[in-house]
């Protein structure tokens, strides 16, 4: 048993390889240097714009909606987090289709070793799910605190409670993104089962995917134009 949850050097490398790179994808992400702003960077800029609008809009039912369309966002990856948790816990259950499955994909036939590459993705399915349902609470909390900022933008709370409003949105962007990202790495730590050639390709693939998405895409062209 101990034997066969051993990993050889080029699995290790995979395994280092890819959460590395999760890792650093998303301190990027959040992180970037001043002269490049990601898109998410991008994106907290425009939450502190909308709460400013927010305190002179009337009436604030537009915002009401914006903030029930991203709880409903962050409900729905939660519950397919979920969904996809208790299939791989279920597939993990039955070794004899985890033997049949790596038989197919012509790699060994270990049920353990095929376990630990199934429990992998669930790992980052599990950190996906907390992740939303961090999220989704916090969303809750930009909406009451949306509801406490006064009509009257004369009154000296409410700017000051519409800037707290939007910190808690942009905590609650991060959170979501960052289950996103899981679920990313999730879709390339599958292909572990095709060896580990295979996982280092995937985990190259979702990093370029997410960082030109990021720094390099059309929608940020958009964000940045005036």
């Amino acid at each position: 048993m101990l034997s066969s949850l051993s990993l050889d050097r080029p699995d290790a490398i995979a395994l280092a390889a890819l959460i590395l790179t999760w890792l650093l994808t998303g301190w990027l992400v959040e992180h970037p240097p001043n002269s490049r702003p990601s898109v998410s960077a991008l994106m907290a800029g425009y939450r502190r714009d909308w709460m400013r609008q927010f305190v002179t809009r009337t009436p604030r039912i537009f915002d009401a909606n914006i903030i029930d369309s991203l709880r409903q966002s962050t409900a729905f990856f939660a519950s397919a987090s979920m969904i996809a948790i208790g299939g791989g816990v279920a597939l993990i259950g039955n070794v004899t289709k985890l033997e049949g499955l790596a038989h197919d994909l012509t790699i060994e036939a270990a049920g353990v070793r095929v376990e630990l590459k199934i429990i992998l993705v669930l790992l980052f399915l599990a950190n996906a799910l907390l992740k939303f349902v961090w999220a989704h609470r916090l969303f809750g909390y930009c909406a009451i605190l949306m509801a406490a900022v006064p009509n009257d933008s004369d009154d000296p709370l409410a700017y000051a409670r519409a800037g707290q409003a939007a910190e808690i949105n942009i905590t609650a962007a991060k959170s979501f993104n960052r289950g996103l990202q899981s679920i990313y790495f999730a879709l390339a730590a599958i292909t572990w089962l095709l060896g580990p050639v295979a996982l280092l390709a995937a985990t190259a693939i979702t990093s370029f995917v997410l960082l030109r998405r990021e720094f390099a895409s059309l929608s940020r062209m958009v964000m940045l134009s005036r």
